[in-house]
C-alpha cells in the first residue's frame, strides 16, 4: 500500500483520473437540421415539386432562351405558315366563282366592284359576315346572305330595294324606297315615268304619305305632276298649268279629296286659277292667275260704268 502511495507517477495518474469527467455516450436521435429534412421529404407537395416543379422550371427556361432567338422565331413561324397554306390551299377548299341572285346587271356589277376577289381563292381567306355587312351598306340592297356553297361557289342571294318614287333636289333626280331610304340616281325623269315624282326638304322622310296622297289624287290623271314638301310641314299638289292645291298639315288626303270633289262638281281645276289653298278647312281660297285677275278686274269696271 505504501508503495503505491510513494510512487509519484501512480499518484499523478490516479489523480488525474478522478479530476476528469467521464464519456458520453453517443445520441442515436438526428439532428434538428436533419429531422426537418426527413419531414419535408415526406410532405407530398414537395415530392411532388421536385418530381415535376423542377423539371418544369428547368424546361420551360430553356424554351425560353430558345425562342428569344428572332432566328429560331422565323425558322417557327415559316414552319406554320407553310403547314397552313398546305392545308387552305387544298382543292376541297377553294372558291372558283360568285353566283349572285335577286338582282340585276346593274346591282351585279356594283357588287363585284364592292367585294373584289381574284378567284380562285381560300375559303379561309373570306369573311362572308364581312362581305354581308359591305353589302347590305349599299343603297340599293336591302338585305343580303352570303354563302359558300359545295362546289366551290360563292353564294350571294339579295333582296333589292324597290323605289316607289322620284325625289327632285338641286343635286339631280334620285331614286327612293318605301323607307325613305335613297336607292339610285336617274339622270332624266322619263327613265322611270311610272314613278311619281316628290320634291322639298326632307320629302323622302314622308314618301308613304306621299303616295298616299297620290292615290287620293288618281283622279286627277295625267294633269298630276308631283307633290312639294312646304317646310318639311306639309305637301302642295302640282297639277299642269303651274296651278297647285295647298294641303293642311294634318287631314291632307281628305282635304285632297275635298277639292276633287269640288272639281267635279264646279270644274274648280278647268278654270284659270293658279292655286287653291285649303290649309284652312272652314274657309278654302282660290287664287286666279295675273291675267284672269286682270280680265275679272276689267270686267268689273265696265260692269260699274254701264250702271
Amino acid at each position: 500500500m505504501s508503495e503505491v502511495t510513494d510512487n509519484p507517477i501512480a499518484a499523478k495518474l490516479k489523480g488525474r483520473a478522478r479530476t476528469q469527467a467521464p464519456a458520453r455516450r453517443a445520441d442515436p436521435a438526428p439532428s434538428r437540421w436533419a429531422w426537418r429534412m426527413q419531414r419535408l421529404m415526406l410532405t407530398p407537395l414537395f415530392r411532388l415539386g421536385l418530381r415535376v416543379g423542377i423539371p418544369f422550371a428547368i424546361t420551360l427556361s430553356a424554351g425560353t432562351w430558345w425562342l428569344s432567338n428572332p432566328e429560331n422565331q422565323a425558322m417557327i413561324l415559316d414552319a406554320v405558315a407553310q403547314t397552313r397554306a398546305s392545308i387552305e390551299e387544298r382543292p376541297e377548299f377553294m372558291v372558283n366563282l360568285m353566283a349572285i341572285d335577286g338582282g340585276n346587271p346593274d346591282i351585279d356589277t356594283a357588287i363585284r366592284a364592292a367585294v373584289p376577289l381574284d378567284f380562285p381563292i381560300s375559303s379561309f381567306e373570306l369573311d362572308p359576315s364581312a362581305m354581308r355587312d359591305t353589302l347590305i351598306g349599299m343603297a340599293p340592297i336591302k338585305e343580303a346572305a352570303v354563302r359558300i356553297r359545295p362546289g366551290g361557289i360563292l353564294q350571294v342571294d339579295i333582296t333589292p330595294r324597290v323605289p316607289i318614287a322620284i325625289w327632285r333636289t338641286a343635286e339631280g333626280l334620285t331614286l327612293v324606297d318605301h323607307e325613305g331610304t335613297l336607292v339610285s340616281k336617274i339622270a332624266r325623269r322619263d327613265t322611270r315615268p311610272d314613278l311619281p315624282v316628290i320634291a322639298g326638304e326632307g320629302a323622302h322622310k314622308h314618301v308613304i304619305e306621299a303616295m298616299e296622297l297620290v292615290d287620293a289624287g288618281a283622279p286627277l290623271g295625267a294633269r298630276l305632276r308631283g307633290l312639294v314638301r312646304m317646310g318639311d310641314r306639309r305637301w302642295d299638289v302640282v297639277l299642269d298649268r303651274n296651278q297647285r292645291i295647298l294641303l293642311p298639315a294634318k287631314g291632307a288626303v281628305r282635304a285632297l279629296e275635298r277639292a276633287i270633289a269640288l272639281d267635279g262638281v264646279d270644274q274648280v281645276l278647268s278654270r284659270d286659277i293658279a292655286r287653291i289653298d285649303l290649309r284652312l278647312s272652314d274657309r278654302p281660297t282660290v287664287r286666279m292667275n295675273a291675267a284672269a285677275n286682270d280680265t275679272w278686274w276689267t270686267t268689273r269696271q265696265l260692269n260699274s260704268r254701264n250702271q
